[in-house]
């Protein structure tokens, strides 16, 4: 459980802190001051997550309310990535593949860590 999450939680890491330095350029997306403004405050957010995942490692067992509160955030965020391909077609492979993340890995270690809970 502990490699799952540790593995798991690079991916907003890593995200999150190209997303603050980098603004929309880490994706050659072009942006006004606003849209780079919103972009690094997102970012920030993600960031944010992961770090809190991360900060179960010690014992993810002992750590279900953050876990869970962690996982809706992720899950609300790939909802409206959902949304997003429903509404404006599918994006690219990158973006796929954290939908992937937000709406069942991401799900899947909360359940795992339930389960880890459970059996205390």
């Amino acid at each position: 459980m502990r490699l799952a999450v540790a593995l798991g939680g690079l991916v907003p890491v890593s995200a999150g802190l190209a997303g603050v330095l980098a603004g929309p350029g880490m994706l050659g997306a072009p942006s006004g001051p606003d849209e780079d403004s919103h972009w690094r405050y997102l970012s920030g957010l993600l960031l944010g997550i992961g770090l809190g995942f991360w900060s179960t490692l010690p014992d993810p067992a002992r750590h279900t309310g953050r876990f869970r509160l962690l996982t809706a955030i992720v899950l609300l965020g790939g909802v409206g990535r959902l949304w997003g391909l429903v509404m404006r077609g599918s994006p690219g492979l990158p973006m796929l593949l954290a939908l992937g993340m937000e709406l069942v890995v991401t799900p899947l270690l909360c359940l795992w860590q339930a389960r880890l809970a459970a059996a205390r």
